[in-house]
């Protein structure tokens, strides 16, 4: 990717050109890889490194992503609500959409609580949360190891650890919720895309199919998590659930059935995001 002696400026613009038939963010997405090869941030790079010798490791994380693997899984971390957490192939990559899922799950939240995240993957969302919440503790529930062991590094590396439980549990399986006890807030970003949907290479070719695919209709997990979300909540206590870009309707309408009333929140690109049931 670049030739013997190259500054990090030229290899940077090659790495561009290399990966521009594959991804809408090729300048973003060199710079990230230079940034990681150099052992810097982003900023730093292009402001004091630009002329620094090219590292011998930046070709190879160039021709990674240009076989479409996430930058995210190639330098090992993803900035979520103004945080870094650790990630793996092993959890979802957390998206800036997702941030609305948190607003909404902390608004109208107290000093002190419980918070429950269902399918707590890299911990984004449970983790956050109780970051901007120091009154409140929380379990979060997930039936991959992996995830779990991914979750508890970024609890740790928030310095959150003594107030997050994670707990290997299938809300698809009978009594998965004893001993839980009931919270103040619910929330949930479960599997929710069609099976036969046409998504980026980068997303179905490297992220976790159990975190994404939910049935014909992406609505299976819905299904089965929202008739019991009742009995999880304390009397006042409210879920919030992230849900794809067409499926409020569909997904309230499923809530509704189970006795709840529903709000829905939007993502900063004005897309459906986030369902508050009560």
């Amino acid at each position: 990717m670049a030739e013997e002696g190259a500054t990090a400026a030229a290899a940077l613009r090659k790495a561009a050109e290399r990966l521009s038939a594959t991804s809408d963010t090729a300048r973003l997405d060199a710079e990230v890889l230079m940034a990681h090869a150099l052992g810097v941030s982003r900023s730093e790079l292009l402001l004091r490194h630009m002329r620094d010798a090219a590292p011998e490791g930046f070709a190879a994380l160039v021709e990674r992503r240009a076989a479409h693997e996430p930058v995210a899984y190639i330098v090992g971390e993803q900035e979520f609500y103004g945080r870094s957490f650790g990630v793996t192939p092993d959890v979802l990559i957390p998206r800036s959409d997702s941030e609305a899922t948190l607003a909404a799950a902390l608004e109208g939240a107290g000093e002190t609580g419980r918070v429950l995240d269902l399918g707590v993957g890299s911990g984004a969302l449970l983790l956050s949360f109780l970051a901007e919440k120091p009154g409140w503790d929380g379990i979060g529930v997930d039936r991959s190891a992996g995830a779990l062991g991914v979750a508890g590094d970024n609890a740790a590396r928030l310095g959150v650890e003594s107030r997050a439980s994670l707990v290997g549990a299938d809300w698809h399986a009978p009594g998965w919720c004893e001993g839980l006890g009931a919270f103040d807030r619910v929330i949930a970003n479960p599997p929710y895309v069609e099976e036969a949907a046409d998504i980026a290479l980068s997303v179905h070719g490297y992220e976790p199919a159990g975190a994404l695919f939910a049935g014909a209709d992406g609505l299976d997990d819905y299904r089965v998590l929202i008739p019991q979300l009742r009995s999880l909540l304390v009397p006042e206590g409210v879920a919030v659930l992230e849900i794809g870009a067409s499926q409020a309707e569909s997904v309230g309408e499923i809530a509704r059935e189970a006795g709840f009333s529903t709000d829905l929140r939007r993502d900063l690109a004005g897309r459906s995001r986030a369902l508050i049931l009560r």
